[in-house]
């Protein structure tokens, strides 16, 4: 029999995860022979909902869940976990400066980071999913350098997704043909999504889109506005979508990458493409199914390379403005 993978999953009673768990729990994410636990962590107000998800989920009869833990304890809820999702942060609210931001999801980070070094199994990954993903990866992972930096990851997939339908649609073509499209930088309206790189049927994009003002007008602003649109739209923030990015992450992570294509993820920076060291960015990356590498050797043009600097120096800002809480080394 397959040993189950522990997975937990953070601010397990919002609406993110009330659309992810499901998928969890049926095999979507480790596939239809791999047995999961989930270890649910919530705040204590949250926890009457999150019963209510739990009993949902044991209705649901999946013959792959073999256990779930529900708990506000960090130390419970990482315990032996293989991977931690950790979606639940506080959202930036009226009249809250980013500086404000930063220092309450610092207070979250930091502790889960810290859990997870003292309590999680050893090849543990843990994807940060919420918002402002890039840095508050950054503060978790500071704050457990036990774990390795190649097991961290900031999700930047939602992004890459949401342009690959804008090529495929614009091109007219099936979302299958789009391929290479990398998303760079921070999960802001600061991030580059790639044009440059992208295929459409094995043909450079711009070459099958013949239109350089779409491009710069409406594709790069559409991703980037995206998130704000869909709140404009339906009052409230992407749920099932960053989601599916979730479980798009997790698989591109665990299965190697085609040969002709790359994922989106935040990862630690080594110095690639001239980024700080230690930065959470997001780069095109390829996955051997262990380990993930940074897609390397790109031609980048003037224009890319100007972008990719404004979300740059955005990330060096950010990490500037939490450095109380970063431990010294």
């Amino acid at each position: 029999m397959t040993t189950p993978v522990r997975v937990a999953v953070t601010g397990a009673a919002g609406q993110i995860a009330y659309s992810l768990l499901f998928r969890l729990a049926a095999g979507d994410v480790f596939g239809p022979e791999t047995p999961i636990e989930l270890s649910l962590i919530e705040i204590e107000p949250a926890m009457a909902a999150l019963e209510g998800v739990a009993m949902e989920l044991d209705d649901c009869a999946f013959p792959l869940l073999r256990r779930m833990e529900l708990t506000t304890d960090l130390a419970r809820g990482f315990d032996g976990v293989n991977w931690a999702l950790l979606i639940g942060s506080v959202p930036r609210k009226a009249g809250m400066e980013r500086r404000d931001l930063l220092g309450v999801n610092g207070a979250i980070f930091r502790p889960q980071g810290r859990a997870l070094a003292e309590h999680a199994a050893s090849d543990v990954r843990v994807l940060v999913v919420g918002n402002p993903c890039n840095t508050n990866a950054l503060i978790a992972r500071e704050n457990a350098r036990e774990i390795p930096a190649e097991r961290w990851f900031s999700m930047t997939r939602l992004d890459q997704n949401r342009a690959r339908t804008q090529l495929a649609q614009r091109a007219g073509v099936a979302l299958d043909e789009v391929r290479t499209v990398a998303i760079w930088g921070n999960h802001s309206a600061t991030q580059v999504p790639d044009y440059w790189h992208a295929r459409i049927g094995g043909k450079p994009a711009t070459e099958v889109i013949d239109d350089a003002a779409w491009f710069d007008e409406h594709f790069i602003p559409t991703v980037q506005q995206r998130g704000a649109a869909i709140i404009k739209a339906r009052g409230a923030s992407s749920a099932a979508s960053a989601a599916n990015a979730v479980i798009d992450s997790v698989r591109s992570v665990i299965h190697p990458s085609a040969a002709d294509d790359w994922e989106a993820l935040g990862v630690v920076s080594a110095g690639e493409y001239g980024i700080p060291e230690g930065l959470f960015f997001g780069f095109p990356v390829r996955s051997d199914g262990e380990r993930v590498h940074v897609v390397e050797g790109l031609d980048v043009p003037e224009p890319l390379a100007a972008r990719i600097a404004v979300t740059r120096d955005e990330l060096i800002a950010e990490r500037a403005e939490i450095g109380d809480l970063l431990p010294s080394h």
